[in-house]
């Protein structure tokens, strides 16, 4: 017994790393569209506890990035979970058009009325911890809308928690025939506290719960891995452009920093830091205010989608009959009527070239991707093509030229085309992490398989990337 003493010892920090448990819990933070240039740019006004500590402490890469394109909340949100991109996933956006109905539909609709986590199609990091541990470890989330709560939790979470329009906590049968008693009761003694009061509230009111979920559950109360995953926000909350961003930011950004710090330190005061791994990241994309470029002489100008898919039309039946060969137009995606081509026997793989290079030649278009192109995955489109779903996606995208808006005056659907990347970092804080700043590249759907080797368990099923650390 003596020579094991003396020898542990010896053993460095390192090498007791080793032999120590993993981490009774992960708290796996989500900020939507945090901006490393704004998290500089504010840095005079944080207090020591929060964004200060975390960069401060923790292992940081300076440079995420996602590695599909586009990037929007739900196929962030559930890269970070399944450690993949919606080629596997299948969660290519917020929102997509659906072959049978030609509707759109939601990335946690499921068709039926409720909210589930029915469309991913590949396990997630909850996921391989209630398999690996048989259903004993505990999986929560929290988070103020539902997209957020539920593409984290995975199919097998204990808990999945959102903001109803009412600001009151609810979630789906999907997880819980009913509310339990502990969520009922914060409703009740602090729902009304939080509607009543204005201001940036809801990443206070997504940690209050977090926090009740632990003293009223046993997440982290013993040696088997529980993870929590908790969505915060970055952005401004009243849905309005944001026209001074120093002094609009600041307040945003000194409250995240006060509600990380709040927190980190309600966590420690429950656990040691050795035992909790603290895992922060963004979901990458940056939702700006329009701007009329044309008055600073910057290129720009409308595509307009609905007339462009109108016009395909008109050029496939010229060429191959009357007939509708265009079935439906969907932010830049073109569905074709796969049935009558089938009909006339006309070759897909013609048709997709006739069509990219008719496409070719309108205003405003930087690139045309077909579905025939995408899946011979040559390297130059691989961000492309990662972001693509052969199941969901259209039949052809169209990359509207930077500085362009794309509108569909239909469904009067418009975004403004950007392809820039907004730098953001990925943060490693607790157990045992030492401090260090990585400047090299690396891409978010390399968390899932950092956390599954800290927690020795697999990484999700369609995960083929290699962990960080």
């Amino acid at each position: 017994m003596r020579y094991l003493a003396l020898l542990v010892a010896a053993l460095t920090s390192t090498e007791m790393q080793a032999f120590e448990l993993a981490p009774r819990l992960v708290v796996n933070v989500t900020i939507d569209q945090l901006r490393s240039d704004y998290v500089d740019a504010f840095s005079d006004f944080y207090s020591r506890y929060g964004i200060k500590r975390l960069l401060g402490e923790g292992l940081v890469y300076d440079g995420a990035t996602y590695p599909f394109f586009p990037v929007d909340q739900s196929s962030a949100t559930a890269a970070i979970s399944t450690g993949t991109s919606p080629f596997f996933n299948g969660i290519i956006g917020d929102t997509w058009l659906d072959r049978k109905s030609l509707q759109p539909e939601g990335s946690v609709d499921d068709g039926r009325g409720y909210y589930s986590a029915e469309k991913v199609r590949t396990s997630t990091i909850g996921d391989e911890l209630k398999v690996s541990s048989n259903g004993k470890a505990l999986v929560y989330s929290f988070a103020a809308d539902s997209k957020s709560a539920i593409l984290l939790a995975g199919h097998a979470a204990d808990g999945c928690y959102w903001l109803d329009k009412n600001g009151i906590w609810t979630s789906s049968s999907y997880y819980e025939k009913a509310l339990p008693r502990w969520v009922k009761s914060y409703n009740e003694s602090f729902g009304e506290q939080y509607r009543k009061q204005n201001g940036r509230q809801d990443n206070d009111n997504v940690v209050d719960l977090a926090l009740a979920a632990m003293s009223s559950t046993d997440i982290g109360k013993d040696d088997i891995s529980d993870i929590l995953n908790i969505t915060l926000s970055a952005t401004k909350t009243d849905g309005k452009p944001v026209h001074n961003w120093r002094e609009e930011m600041q307040s945003i950004y000194q409250q995240l920093d006060y509600t990380l710090g709040r927190l980190v330190n309600a966590i420690e005061k429950r656990f040691s830091l050795q035992q909790v791994l603290f895992v922060v990241t963004s979901t990458g994309y940056n939702e700006e205010r329009p701007s009329d470029l044309s008055q600073y002489r910057i290129p720009t100008g409308t595509f307009y989608i609905n007339r462009t898919a109108s016009l395909l039309n008109m050029y496939l039946g010229a060429i191959y009959g009357s007939g509708r060969y265009v079935e439906q137009e969907y932010g830049n995606e073109i569905y074709l009527n796969h049935r009558l081509i089938e009909q006339k026997r006309i070759s897909m793989p013609e048709l997709l070239a006739r069509s990219q290079a008719f496409l070719m030649q309108s205003a405003g278009v930087a690139d045309v991707y077909t579905s025939e192109r995408l899946l011979m995955g040559n390297d130059d489109i691989q961000k492309i093509r990662a972001g693509y779903n052969p199941i969901l996606s259209g039949d052809i995208i169209i990359n509207v030229a930077p500085g362009w808006r794309l509108l569909n005056e239909n469904t009067q659907q418009t975004s403004m085309s950007r392809a820039g990347v907004t730098p953001f970092p990925i943060i490693f804080f607790g157990y045992g992490i030492r401090h260090e700043r990585i400047s090299d590249p690396v891409t978010v759907d390399r968390i899932a398989p950092t956390i599954a080797k800290t927690i020795r368990i697999r990484a999700p099923n369609a995960c083929r990337v290699a962990p960080l650390f």
